[in-house]
């Protein structure tokens, strides 16, 4: 009879049940097992486009050659240009092989744009200042007119509870980061 096949009554079966409780997960003896994961997770995994280094003067940003809402000649016509990966020091590998944007950097559908800080600055603050201001102007006649409506009973549509809404305008707009 073979030894294999030969039951041992002296020696305790091992469960693989046990042999798991025993093991150690692989990850625990390397160090910074987290950091890792997140690295593999934003390179490998491309969950995350790669962050390019700062050029003086300019706001970076990735544009999607597949967006037909926000499509790349309409930021081209805004003062978007394309960045050269020989203008990127480590973005080499990233370089477009062929086709429109041969030569600049690319993540997958993405291209990489630089749009000079002072038509960034002007964006930002129509985006981001001007046009809540007038979304601001709108709500605060609204709110005027609803104060003196009364329904069909001549009930108040409306009560301003406390001292209100407070309409008071930034003086002037804010300095964005880029």
């Amino acid at each position: 009879m073979d030894d294999r096949l030969r039951k041992n009554s002296d020696a305790g079966r091992r469960t693989r049940a046990s042999e798991d409780r025993q093991r150690d997960a692989p990850e625990a003896g390397f160090a910074f097992a987290e950091e890792r994961r997140k690295m593999f997770r934003s390179e490998w995994l491309q969950e995350a486009l790669p962050t390019p280094p700062e050029i003086p003067g300019f706001h970076l940003c990735w544009l999607s050659t597949t967006n037909s809402y926000d499509p790349i000649h309409k930021r081209m016509r805004l003062g978007y240009e394309p960045v050269k990966a020989d203008d990127l020091p480590g973005f080499e590998h990233l370089k477009v092989k062929a086709g429109e944007f041969a030569g600049f950097v690319a993540c997958n559908e993405m291209i990489l744009f630089k749009l000079p800080m002072d038509i960034y600055q002007d964006y930002m603050t129509q985006a981001h200042f001007e046009a809540p201001l007038e979304e601001q102007e709108k709500i605060r006649v609204q709110v005027e007119q609803l104060q003196g409506a009364r329904d069909s009973n001549g009930r108040r549509l409306g009560m301003v509870e406390g001292d209100g809404m407070n309409f008071d305008q930034p003086t002037r707009p804010p300095v964005f980061q880029g």
